[in-house]
């Protein structure tokens, strides 16, 4: 059986532009491709920046929302919270106990948050194990990922293969990076890449009034509108991700022309972002009428996601010498 797995932080109260086309899309059309596809709720991982207890349940819930909403189908895929397999935290300390501490330290991630400020703790520090553990635990074949995140898959196969050149066994099965060749750019209302800890990003559901202020707030520079326009600017990049390609092209022309205002493009991103996320969002006010269905959604795939992970740790328990 083949499976995909991946996984999403409930750091905010909504996921945004750069959630959707840099993975859920790809969620919903990889559900058909695999098997069986595994989309958890990464809550433990949430833990190293969210230390509000009621907040993360309720950010947790919205991400299910946000997940159905968008069309990860529970009849075709897992949609669970990581805190409901217990196992994935027992193979994280298996193998923090091969993992060095020089590849922990050479992570691009632990460095960045490091370098922007944010408090070096244990978990922050481990974070890539708990994240290994998080893939092997479900004998995962591929994980999608970036460019970018490439280096991920690259920690969590080499601690796989640590683990089992340690135990000389197989407990642990190799995953494939799945590079995402259609994943949009997705700048943020600032230029830099769209964050939600940076704060510059356009959410998918949240309230009009909130969305139009994001998409109104985009940086844009004092070009008046008869001057020619550059392309790479991020307003049109914004826009760029809900226009046929035709329109891009007619747009590059334009505005190279100029007579194309900055403001007209705000407003026509606005209208297309509405109009293409408007069956999602009332499939979300459904699910969000249903929170008792919600719940047994995860709760299903927390069952079945248990029975996949419970052989892995027991065989990995049985090669490092304990009790299978």
């Amino acid at each position: 059986m083949s499976r995909v797995l991946s996984g999403t932080q409930p750091t905010h109260e909504y996921l945004h532009l750069g959630n959707y086309f840099g993975a859920l899309r790809q969620y919903v059309t990889l559900q058909e491709r695999y098997d069986e596809a595994l989309y958890f709720i990464a809550d433990y991982h949430s833990m190293t920046t969210l230390r509000d207890a009621k907040v993360r349940r309720e950010y947790t819930h919205n991400v299910a929302l946000d997940y159905l909403a968008a069309g990860v189908d529970p009849e075709h895929s897992l949609v669970f919270r990581q805190s409901d397999v217990p196992a994935v935290c027992e193979l994280t300390w298996l193998l923090s106990t091969v993992t060095p501490m020089g590849m922990l330290e050479r992570a691009h991630a632990y460095k960045d948050k490091i370098a922007k400020g944010q408090p070096a703790d244990h978990g922050l520090f481990a974070y890539p194990v708990l994240m290994a553990s998080d893939i092997l635990i479900y004998d995962s074949d591929a994980v999608p990922v970036g460019q970018d995140q490439k280096q991920h898959l690259e920690m969590t196969r080499d601690m796989a293969q640590r683990f089992n050149q340690t135990y000389d066994s197989e407990a642990l099965k190799l995953p494939e990076p799945y590079i995402l060749e259609d994943v949009a750019v997705v700048p943020g209302t600032d230029g830099g890449k769209m964050s939600k800890s940076t704060g510059n990003v356009i959410p998918m559901f949240a309230s009009q009034k909130q969305i139009k202020k994001a998409v109104m707030g985009i940086v844009t520079d004092s070009t008046p509108v008869e001057d020619p326009k550059d392309v790479t600017a991020v307003v049109f990049q914004l826009w760029s991700l809900f226009a046929t390609k035709d329109e891009r092209e007619d747009m590059k022309q334009r505005a190279a022309a100029g007579g194309v205002g900055y403001g007209d493009v705000k407003k026509d991103i606005l209208k297309r972002l509405l109009d293409y996320f408007g069956p999602m969002r009332e499939r979300r006010e459904d699910y969000l009428k249903r929170p008792d269905d919600v719940e047994d959604i995860l709760q299903r795939g927390a069952a079945r996601a248990r029975t996949i992970a419970e052989p892995v740790l027991a065989r990995c328990r049985e090669a490092a010498g304990f009790q299978p």
